[in-house]
Formats: C-alpha cells, structure tokens, sequence
C-alpha cells in the first residue's frame, strides 16, 4: 500500500496571507515528497476560503516545477463545471510539464453552493451525468482525432493539444459511492477514490465490497486501484491527550463543511462560521471521541495497527488528508510523525 498527500490551502479568517498559504502548502508537499509519498492531490472549489482551489491545475503545475519525482493528481476534476477538451489538453499540458507524473480525478460534485453559481442553478444531483459522459470524450481526445454526438456536448472532429506523456494514458480515478459509481469507474478502466468522512472503518469496508462487487460485474476489465481518502492526525505516543488536538481541528473542518453543504447563509468574501456544536447534539459522530475513533486520529502505534487492516482488504493507496483546520506547524508536525513513524513498517511494499 502506498501513500499519498491530500492538501489544501485553508483559510477560516483573514489572519493569514493566500501568499503564506501556498508557501505552506508547497512547504507539505515537499516534505511528502522527500519522504517517499507517491503523489500529491489537489481539489477544485469555488468561492469558499476553507477549502481554496479553484483549478487545481495551476497548483500543480506550479509543484511540477518544485519537485522531481512526487506525482501530481488533480483529485477532483468537477465535471459539470468543464468542457471534455479542455479536460483532455489541460490534464495532458501538465503530464507534460511535469514529464509524465500527471493523475486525474474525475468528480461530479457536491455543493450545491457551486452549482448554483457555476451551473445556472442545475441540481447537483444532475452531475453525474456530466461525469459519465465526460469520462470516454476525455479517453478519446488523448488517443487522437474524435468526434463527439453526446447528450450534452457535441463537438465536431477534435484532439487533445498537446498529447500526454504517459500511455496508452494518464490514469483517471473517478470519486464513487454507490454501487453505480464503483460500477461505472471499472468498466471504463478508471481507478475509484473513496472517502468514509466522519464514518468508521466499517464504512470503510463497506465501500470497498462495493468495489469488489463492480470487479465482479466487470470480470473482462482489468483490475484498477482503489484508494482511501481519510482526515490523517498524528500526534506523540509521549502526548496522551493530543489526539485532542486533531478532533477539535477536525470537527471544526466538518462544522464549516456542514455549513457550506447547507447552503443556507451568505458568506462573507469568501468565509463562513463553522455551524455551532449545539446543532450536533443529537449527531454522536460529531463528538470528539467519535472523531478521534473514526477519523484517523492517533498515535503511530495506533495508525499503524488501522492501516495494516487496509492493507490486508486490497486498499492500494491511503491519501493522508491533512484539511483539518489547525495551524501549519500542527499539520507539519502530523506529517512528519507520520513520514517517521508509520510510513517505514510499510515499505517493503
């Protein structure tokens, strides 16, 4: 199993600088880098300063220029907000750039906050659609000349300028779910990205029988890659309550979520306040020691013995989400326990 970095630039008031913001994240991914992460990944969101990315193509090109070996993945992709062939020569521009280290995620998208500024309003339940088809254009354009008769796009004879680096392609991940999503990632040959949230480990393996199920469906394709997307806080084993730390900066993370997902107040240039804790009384998941049992929270002893279970149930790549609303110094602190203490009982793979 290898590890990835999960990063972005995250602002919940105006006492940091967007400049200092992306020294830092630059700063994370370089220490993933040097210690042995497979690939970084960087979202795309719009108008909200908690989660800042509004392509995620810049970021990474920008990183392409400040690592060597580190992949780079645009992780993910909202597929109603672009055309196919920009997608295609977008994503094939920084596989070049980056000398063929360029991953794509394909997404259909969440907030309705977005849609309703980027997408005239459209559902984003509607996504999904855009996300299906956006998927063989993209394949298409980057094996060559193609011409596409679609339900929402359609494109007279077109090619993906420039060409990826990487054949037959780059690899594609698509964000899934429910059943369909697992199903229509393997049967297109995409790999599949998985997130549990707030959720334990049983969802966990849950999601991963629905993967199993879609191989199942789909015993032709070759088997793609299944990777798990999880808030990551480590803290000392000499530190007992610093798990602490990690679930009061996760529920603050998952607070603001809340509030953007409700789409129900303004924000103000960009910012929201985290939805208070009296409206999670009566949701148990938002306690701190559920955060510190289900998201991973711990000690390298304790994460050690978590992912050793991901690894014995096929998961090949668990993405360390560093989002979790605390300050620089705390995230590189994680990192870097993490990178010390938990990545070597690992690399024999």
């Amino acid at each position: 199993m290898r590890f990835s970095l999960f990063i972005h630039m995250e602002r919940y008031d105006e006492t940091v600088s967007h400049s200092e913001l992306f020294e830092n994240l630059t700063e994370l991914t370089k220490i993933a880098e040097k210690g042995g992460f497979s690939t970084v990944w960087v979202g795309e969101h719009h108008s909200m300063e908690y989660t800042i990315a509004p392509s995620p193509m810049p970021i990474l090109a920008y990183l392409a220029g400040q690592t060597e070996t580190i992949r780079l993945g645009a992780g993910t992709i909202i597929a109603p907000f672009w055309h196919p062939i920009r997608v295609a020569g977008e994503c094939a521009l920084l596989d070049v750039i980056s000398n063929g280290r360029m991953e794509v995620g394909l997404a259909r998208g969440a907030y309705q906050f977005e849609f309703d500024r980027l997408a005239n309003g459209m559902s984003a339940s509607e996504g999904g659609q855009y996300l299906r088809e956006m998927v063989p254009a993209v394949k298409a354009l980057w094996q060559g000349d193609y011409a596409h008769e679609g339900t929402l796009w359609n494109f007279p004879t077109s090619t993906s300028s420039p060409r990826p680096v990487q054949q037959p392609m780059p690899p594609i991940w698509i964000a899934a779910r429910d059943p369909d999503s697992h199903n229509f990632a393997v049967k297109n040959g995409c790999n599949v990205m998985v997130t549990p949230l707030m959720k334990g480990d049983e969802e966990v393996v849950d999601l991963k029988q629905k993967f199993d199920t879609a191989l199942s469906n789909n015993p032709d394709v070759a088997r793609p890659e299944i990777m798990v997307l999880r808030h990551t806080y480590v803290h000392s084993e000499d530190d007992p309550e610093g798990w602490k730390t990690g679930a009061e900066g996760i529920s603050r993370f998952y607070r603001t979520f809340d509030a953007w997902f409700g789409n129900k107040q303004t924000p103000v240039n960009g910012l929201l306040p985290p939805s208070p804790e009296t409206k999670f009384v009566e949701r148990p998941e938002f306690t701190l020691d559920n955060l510190h049992k289900n998201t991973m929270i711990g000690t390298p002893a304790e994460i050690i013995e978590r992912l050793k279970a991901y690894e014995s149930m096929g998961i090949d790549e668990y993405s360390f989400w560093s989002d979790n609303s605390l300050s620089h110094a705390e995230k590189k602190r994680s990192l870097e326990l993490f990178i010390e203490h938990v990545m070597p009982v690992f690399t024999h793979n």
